[in-house]
């Protein structure tokens, strides 16, 4: 038997998936990168990575940081009543 697979606990299966020290989302780019070798892919693939990793650096996932923006553009005022009904 492999000695990895001796070593491994189920408790292990939750935890976030890492390529080296990024993130698998933030290295996902990198990937397309090897793909399709231009200048701007370089560019997408570099500043989609530096995204990423500022994310994972301050804690957010992208579901998380698509929830904070959403509440920070909308504000703090909530109508009570759909402008649609009034």
């Amino acid at each position: 038997m492999d000695s990895s697979l001796s070593t491994a606990h189920w408790r292990d299966s939750a935890r976030p998936v890492r390529f080296f020290i990024w993130d698998v989302k933030a290295a996902f780019p990198l990937l397309l990168l090897l793909v399709h070798v231009k200048v701007w892919t370089v560019i997408v693939a570099l500043g989609a990575t530096f995204f990423f990793s500022l994310l994972n650096r301050y804690g957010f996932s992208v579901e998380v940081f698509l929830r904070w923006l959403r509440t920070t553009i909308g504000g703090n005022r909530k109508m009570a009543n759909p402008w649609w009904m009034s």
